[in-house]
């Protein structure tokens, strides 16, 4: 067997994977970056709890997911961003895409959510706009590049862009958005982004799902340092 079509057997493997309506709620569930245990997984999927063991298992072979073990407690999480990544490409193609687009999105996924380690939604939209405008970063090819002044703005949000340059990953690249069908920041800036939104307590986490609420705090402090109009978010 070549390379190529070993590569063609490894896609539809796990485009049959993916393709089944379950294991597509597990893996959605599991976006916000949050590991969770099988049960909870069965009742998200709405499946029984021996059901939704088979359906991670296939999940696990494929590489899909990964399982943590804490004593007697076992939690399953996605292996990598690379496959929220994936799944946010795919939502974005599973949408009904004929003129005029009207997100259907729930409002407080459409306005903020988390897409794994960055985030997503109307906010993480006008920020990414807002550093263009400001030319803090701007694409060449499939990445962003940073500007001096860009550097100034994101260290003043606490931001070390050295660190996140030496790590090993993406550093900026756009990421499609499926509620909004523009672009927001992924890598390790997006992801950094998103840490210190959270905890200067710009933002806050939903408990129990992917939603992202917008503190007043943190109102204005986008509109301070990235003159990000915060008054429309106010009608999501």
């Amino acid at each position: 067997m070549d390379a190529m079509e070993s590569a063609d057997i490894g896609v539809s493997k796990v485009a049959a994977a993916i393709a089944e309506p379950a294991r597509t709620r597990m893996l959605c569930a599991l976006m916000d970056g949050h590991a969770r245990t099988s049960t909870e997984l069965a009742v998200i999927a709405e499946v029984s709890p021996s059901t939704a063991s088979a359906h991670l298992a296939r999940l696990k072979s494929l590489s899909l997911v990964q399982l943590h073990a804490q004593g007697r407690h076992r939690y399953y999480s996605l292996a990598d961003r690379r496959v929220a990544e994936a799944l946010e490409g795919l939502m974005v193609i599973g949408q009904d895409l004929r003129p005029p687009f009207t997100p259907n999105t729930p409002s407080r996924l459409q306005l903020a959510r988390t897409c794994y380690d960055h985030m997503a939604g109307r906010v993480a939209v006008d920020i990414h706009d807002a550093g263009v405008r400001l030319g803090w970063w701007e694409l060449k090819g499939k990445e962003y590049c940073l500007s001096e002044a860009g550097e100034r703005g994101l260290g003043g949000m606490g931001i070390d862009v050295q660190a996140l340059r030496s790590a090993r990953r993406r550093f900026a690249y756009p990421c499609l958005d499926w509620s909004m069908r523009r672009m927001h920041l992924g890598g390790g800036l997006g992801a950094a982004i998103l840490g210190v939104a959270i905890e200067r307590q710009w933002v806050r986490r939903d408990l129990d799902g992917r939603a992202l609420s917008i503190t007043r705090e943190g109102r204005q402090a986008f509109a301070h340092r990235l003159g990000c109009d915060t008054q429309q978010w106010q009608s999501l």
